[in-house]
């Protein structure tokens, strides 16, 4: 085979691909950057910025409604959707230079916008044009997995790819899905005015949480006016525009109907893997899912591989840009590096956000693994009560000499505090080592140190008490 022209060919630029492109170029090699519509991918488009705009919009307004909790007397917030999605893109504009192709270029990436197809093993075809390359990387992200629910292809319905397009009020809204993204737009739109049902097939809400702090993002959701749907099984979808009818099924075999005006799709994403000439290029899928290794390498062509949500892995994109870190040090350097499997942090931004690290107590529970288990609320913490957000708790879950396996928050700023458990579970640290640090007062972030002192006034028993007291002569 004759001289391959780049060091990398990057398929795709969303998160993962941009760092991939971004890293290799800065450490030297020559990059090819294909993409068929525009830089950026779902995260700054679709997903986690504008998103997290749409909350914050949410919140603002929610804080006005309900300011007199704060004794602060304020008239009722008028919502226009159409200015609030503006706010969206402008947040999305703000951002959007880091990723231009301009950027790119300048760091010396080969910037190729078209649609394009591998048609072997080293060469993949774009715009008329063979680009050959010691390695590839699939970075294709993901899309929206929609159901097959019968009527569902005969109303307009809404995924996360549409519903920052939209510019009329929406009066009410069903919200199909009560994972991360489902729960997240079900309590933003709650929280703009509209009337919101939550349908979930299961018997709780982000399911891959431990049920006992789903459940406060549950009674919030309530609270808030948002009608769960739990255990109810989508049966028929009809209706048109502007009135959607969802007939459900029960746990008990009783249907309903729920009507509103739009429908929102969050069941879940999807690898993008059509059209690329996978076969051709030898690498083999398996149920519309890539095959990797630890190294992220294709299993049945080493010189590919895959990076971000198209991995069918964790769909974060700071998963996407550590992925991309191991892509570039196997491909670049032929270092053995790994994916990271125990220390992931991850949070649903609700209010109360819900955030995560390493192993959950129904997780040691199922593959059972010895483990004990310490919670503490924010109601005993005193910034929590200062700033009237007493609600959720700290949990941690630790191997019987105290190490720590995994973590989770339900609170005010838990994406925030998580940090310091996940720094703790990388070190291999135990529950102790966090009692020693000082924690500033009053902060909300005192509430790790006060879950992991739990362990150690849990070991002070009476017993143990009785002979400290003996050993050291205390008058106690």
């Amino acid at each position: 085979m004759g001289k391959t022209e780049f060091d990398l060919c990057v398929i795709g630029g969303g998160a993962g691909g941009l760092v991939v492109a971004a890293g290799g170029a800065t450490l030297g090699a020559k990059v090819a950057l294909v993409e068929k519509h525009r830089l950026g991918g779902d995260c700054l488009y679709y997903g986690c910025v504008p998103s997290k705009s749409l909350l914050h919009a949410a919140k603002v307004a929610h804080t006005v409604r309900t300011a007199r909790r704060g004794a602060v007397e304020c008239s009722a917030p008028t919502v226009h959707l159409d200015a609030v999605m503006q706010q969206v893109q402008r947040v999305i504009q703000a951002i959007e230079p880091n990723d231009s192709p301009e950027r790119f270029r300048a760091l010396g990436v080969e910037v190729i916008f078209g649609a394009g197809a591998f048609t072997d093993a080293r060469t993949f075809h774009v715009n008329g044009r063979d680009l050959t390359a010691k390695n590839f990387v699939l970075a294709t992200g993901s899309r929206p997995s929609i159901p097959n629910i019968p009527g569902l292809d005969t109303v307009p319905y809404l995924t996360n790819e549409t519903l920052f397009a939209l510019r009329t009020p929406v009066p009410s809204l069903i919200v199909l899905g009560a994972g991360p993204i489902g729960v997240e737009m079900a309590q933003a739109f709650a929280r703009l005015g509209s009337k919101v049902t939550l349908v979930q097939r299961g018997n709780q809400i982000l399911p891959q949480e431990d049920a006992d702090l789903a459940a406060v993002v549950a009674e919030r959701l309530a609270e808030e006016g948002v009608s769960l749907k739990l255990g109810c099984t989508p049966v028929r979808i009809g209706g048109e525009s502007g009135d959607i009818r969802l007939q459900i099924k029960t746990e008990d075999n009783l249907e309903q109907t729920v009507h509103a005006t739009h429908l929102l799709v969050a069941t879940g994403r999807r690898a993008n893997l059509e059209q690329l000439g996978l076969e051709q290029a030898g690498v083999e899928t398996l149920q519309g899912r890539l095959l990797t290794d630890k190294r992220l390498r294709t299993t049945t062509n080493k010189r590919i591989y895959a990076c971000g949500d198209v991995t069918g892995r964790y769909q974060f994109t700071h998963m996407a840009e550590h992925y991309a870190g191991v892509v570039l040090r196997n491909a670049l350097f032929h270092l053995p590096a790994k994916v990271e499997e125990r220390v992931i942090p991850w949070c649903t931004f609700t209010d109360p956000e819900l955030a995560r690290v390493g192993l959950s107590e129904t997780g040691a529970k199922q593959c059972g693994i010895a483990h004990q288990v310490y919670t503490f609320p924010f109601h005993d913490i005193d910034r929590a009560h200062a700033e009237d957000e007493t609600r959720g708790c700290a949990k941690i879950i630790t191997a019987p000499n105290g190490r720590l396996l995994g973590a989770a928050l339900v609170g005010a700023h838990a994406g925030e505090l998580i940090h310091e458990y996940a720094l703790a579970l990388s070190k291999n640290m135990k529950a102790a080592d966090l009692s020693k640090v000082i924690h500033v007062y009053p902060t909300l972030a005192q509430i790790n140190r006060r879950v992991a002192d739990q362990r150690m006034k849990q070991g002070f028993t009476p017993s143990i008490r009785k002979w400290i007291k003996r050993l050291f002569r205390l008058r106690g």
